[in-house]
């Protein structure tokens, strides 16, 4: 069975702040947590940021597909690329240090998006935006844990995902919303984005200092390191993980055209709202299974994802909108428990000398599928049709499905990792 640490344990994680030096003021345990949630939030913002801003840039600047496809896929690489080289660097100079500079790419990759005059400014804002995320993400995440209080510290999971849903919801509504209907369509919602980037800047630079790990110059803590006593439970949170982040090719990369062919709508506004039922389901969702325990997270998660994906196929190939949206929501639902489970399976066998490492492993995995996927089906839809690429997308995800339900059902032994000093 899957274990809970116990309060001593948590406790000692979460109550090594150490008084602000030199009378420095330090923002309190619940601020703290919340401006962790916020960059947590800010990955999926800055991921579905020009969701609904490709189709002008085409339009304007009179792109191919292939170029669009470039722009979506360097993303993912970018974000891989950081994830390789400072995956758990946060580990070694701490998370507010790490957060701090993912933020700074990120504003910069927002700011060029906000003002770019040809396709080359919107390849290295996104690029900007992938080294941001890849320095930000998993230290975000590593936070939410170390600074949720030691009574709570199973509901950590459901702050990181239950920030997630927030930063994609309102990517995708209130892009939606600007681009649809406010001035300069394609740079408005970027400014917007780029004012919230400033302010989680003020607040990550206020968060508290930790006692540093003394581990010194330890190489491998750059890089995403798994240690051999983790791995059973990193296999078991990978494959869910890996799944989950497979539907954002179907949404973010595919799901417009989709909805193009099913809706036959224009209205920017319209189709971001129904991309955004996957976040709202996926939050919803992520609030009502808290109870649930991670092995059975993993369980209901797998199988109502490949469900979804059954449906899917079924609403691309009877161009049925009704099902189209049962299956956005069930994708949600199913990315909340698969993330959930797997984050509470890892975060409690994690040992927090290395948690940076691990979970910079874990997004590492997750982005490098997510963009593998993406440029995969982005080059069979236009050669062979855009039914033939969804059906192949939510096969594959089936796949990683069938993987988490075999791990999950093995009813592994995962114990508690003793806490240890390390740098946060």
């Amino acid at each position: 069975m899957i274990k809970v640490a116990s309060a001593s344990v948590r406790h000692t994680v979460a109550g090594r702040t150490e008084p602000p030096a030199g009378g420095r003021f330090a923002l309190g345990r619940r601020a703290s947590l919340l401006v962790s949630a916020g960059v947590v939030g800010h990955t999926l913002w800055t991921s579905a940021a020009p969701a609904l801003t490709y189709g002008l840039y085409a339009e304007e600047w009179h792109l191919t597909h292939t170029v669009i496809a470039a722009i979506f896929a360097i993303y993912p690489i970018a974000v891989v690329v950081m994830l390789l080289g400072f995956g758990g660097i946060s580990d070694q100079i701490g998370r507010r240090m790490t957060m701090l500079a993912g933020l700074w790419a990120s504003l910069a990759g927002a700011l060029l998006f906000a003002v770019a005059p040809d396709v080359w400014w919107v390849f290295a804002g996104r690029a900007l935006m992938g080294i941001g995320v890849g320095l930000a993400a998993s230290p975000s995440t590593a936070a939410i844990l170390e600074f949720t209080s030691p009574e709570r510290a199973k509901s950590a999971a459901s702050v990181t995902m239950g920030a997630q849903a927030i930063g994609f919801a309102t990517a995708l509504l209130l892009g939606g919303a600007l681009t649809q209907y406010g001035p300069w369509p394609a740079h408005l919602c970027f400014w917007v984005l780029a004012v919230f980037l400033i302010v989680l800047l003020i607040g990550t630079w206020l968060l508290p200092r930790h006692t540093p790990g003394g581990r010194g110059g330890d190489w491998r803590s750059r890089m995403p390191f798994v240690p051999k006593e983790v791995r059973q439970a990193f296999a078991m949170t990978s494959t869910a993980m890996i799944a989950a982040y497979a539907f954002g090719v179907l949404v973010l990369s595919l799901g417009g055209q989709v909805e193009h062919d099913l809706i036959g709508s224009p209205n920017a506004l319209l189709n971001s709202a129904v991309l955004s039922l996957f976040p709202i389901v996926m939050g919803a969702i992520g609030i009502v299974a808290r109870p649930l325990s991670p092995r059975r997270a993993l369980i209901v998660g797998a199988l109502i994802s490949s469900a979804g994906m059954v449906l899917l196929i079924l609403a691309v190939s009877m161009r049925d909108l009704v099902i189209y949206l049962l299956a956005t929501a069930a994708a949600g639902g199913a990315y909340s428990l698969l993330f959930v489970g797997g984050l509470q399976v890892i975060s409690v066998a994690a040992p927090e000398r290395h948690r940076g490492g691990i979970l910079a492993a874990l997004y590492l995995l997750s982005y490098l599928s997510m963009g593998a996927l993406a440029l995969a089906l982005g080059a069979l839809a236009t050669a062979r049709g855009l039914s033939l690429a969804v059906d192949l997308g939510a096969a594959a995800i089936i796949l990683m499905n069938v993987a988490t339900l075999v791990f999950a059902t093995r009813k592994p032994t995962i114990t508690p990792s003793a806490a240890s000093p390390a740098s946060t």
